[in-house]
């Protein structure tokens, strides 16, 4: 509870600071406001990202632009996202497929340049916190189940990674495609048998479509 109540607190003075900067107008342009929202193609990588297994979810939320000079904006978001991935084991204990839907409060601050008209790109950090985990399984062999065995407290509560992407801009909307390489472990480690083991043992790899909407 101490870390949602930290975790809220950051979330509500980035955005109180976001909306403080949204009423003024200096030499770089008038802060915006805006939605967002659309689809997630995301998955579970170890030393490399593997475009097998994909889940196919969704992401929404609000969107800041505040502007630092004519070219450059600081682009703070708050996110509803949900990642995961399908994943087929075959250990000691059981084979199978299990399906792993992560559901996060996701804050990504980006640095956002505009290379040319209507066209920007995005880079900076993404911060997260797990909400929830939905697990289904699929098991071929063995005793364990993922849906049985697997809860919430199973999962690291906090992500962080790396954004970048392209976007478009047009009056009032824009669309734009972005990815995020996950830079912390999902699952926490596990002991059965006397040996120890983390399952989902994989970050979090995601690539994002989404259409943004400016709010008068």
């Amino acid at each position: 509870m101490k870390n949602i109540g930290k975790l809220s607190a950051a979330i509500l003075l980035v955005f109180g600071l976001t909306t403080t900067a949204n009423a003024q107008v200096n030499d770089t342009g008038t802060s915006q406001i805006g939605v967002k929202g659309g689809l997630n193609f995301s998955n579970l990588y170890t030393d490399d990202v593997d475009d097998n297994n994909v889940l196919t979810s969704f992401n929404a939320g609000l969107y800041a632009n505040i502007p630092i000079t004519e070219f450059i904006a600081l682009q703070p978001e708050l996110l509803y996202s949900r990642k995961g991935a399908e994943l087929v084991y075959d250990n000691a204990f059981a084979s199978g497929t299990a399906k792993f839907k992560l559901n996060y409060i996701e804050v990504p601050v980006l640095l956002k340049v505009n290379v040319a008209k209507n066209i920007n790109i995005q880079a900076g950090p993404y911060f997260a916190y797990l909400i929830d985990a939905q697990t289904t399984n699929e098991s071929d062999s063995g005793s364990f189940d993922f849906e049985d065995n697997y809860d919430n407290d199973d999962f690291n509560k906090f992500d962080a990674g790396l954004a970048a992407g392209v976007g478009f801009d047009f009056d009032g909307m824009g669309i734009g495609l972005r990815y995020n390489y996950g830079l912390t472990t999902v699952g926490k480690e596990r002991t059965a048998g006397g040996q120890t083991y983390t399952i989902p043992d994989g970050k979090n790899s995601n690539l994002s479509l989404y259409l943004a909407v400016k709010l008068d």
